[in-house]
């Protein structure tokens, strides 16, 4: 398994690839490899088994909980910390001051953020589509924190050459944030545009006081061996961004 490198002591961050050697195997081709999602009709004791591998190998670094939820590209985030809900939390946002909890954010071409402080006991986990990151889903876990985030580390999105939008994309995120402008190039069709996410999340984090932003430099779509892509396979599995304290 490979971290993040340049974090805090003690803090462990990082993306499922679909390429997994204890992956089962699926029923169709499109689901084929490591798999985490319940919700793309794949068999739910094969995506569970894949979950047990994951915590299995997080314990090896102390890790006792996982915590996933129902996202729906929305901007809500929770804190968890030993509290165990009994229903799925929905939203798309996690914050955590608790030791051996690791955080889960499943994504097909969205973009995953991790945040966390300059001294190692707070992290959060934010999954930031285009609806999410235009509407608040950062300044919104940024405010659940009790700590200021120092460090951000955005996981593999679809980049910008793949990423075609319409107008009304680019105005959402241009009426709130005019200087995101530049992340967007004019298509090949009027009225098509091509959006640089990565740029937009640098932006946003840099505004609420996050300096160090990590990541950022891979292509879901285009790594078609490594990376889920729903724009590229419109059935697809998920693969999961994670962070957690040791």
């Amino acid at each position: 398994m490979q971290f993040v490198q340049g974090l805090p002591q003690g803090i462990y961050v990082g993306q499922t690839h679909i390429q997994h050697p204890q992956a089962l195997d699926a029923k169709s081709p499109e689901l084929s490899g490591f798999n985490l999602a319940l919700h793309v009709n794949d068999d739910p004791a094969r995506v569970q088994a894949h979950r047990m591998i994951l915590l299995d190998e997080f314990s090896h670094y102390g890790v006792d909980k996982i915590t996933w939820m129902t996202q729906t590209h929305s901007t809500i985030c929770h804190t968890i910390n030993d509290e165990m809900p009994f229903e799925a939390l929905i939203g798309d946002g996690l914050v955590t001051q608790r030791k051996a909890h690791a955080l889960m954010m499943m994504t097909a071409d969205c973009l995953p953020i991790v945040l966390g402080n300059a001294e190692g006991t707070e992290i959060a986990n934010l999954h930031a589509g285009w609806r999410g990151l235009a509407g608040g889903i950062v300044e919104n876990t940024i405010q659940a924190m009790q700590s200021q985030p120092t460090w951000a580390w955005l996981g593999v999105a679809i980049s910008q050459p793949c990423f075609e939008i319409g107008a009304e994309v680019k105005t959402a995120f241009c009426s709130k944030y005019p200087a995101v402008e530049s992340a967007f190039k004019a298509g090949e069709i009027a009225g098509k545009y091509y959006a640089d996410l990565y740029e937009i999340a640098r932006y946003i984090l840099k505004q609420h006081g996050v300096e160090t932003v990590l990541g950022g430099d891979q292509c879901s779509y285009q790594q078609d061996q490594d990376y889920y892509s729903y724009r590229r396979d419109a059935k697809t599995g998920r693969m999961a961004t994670f962070v957690f304290m040791q």
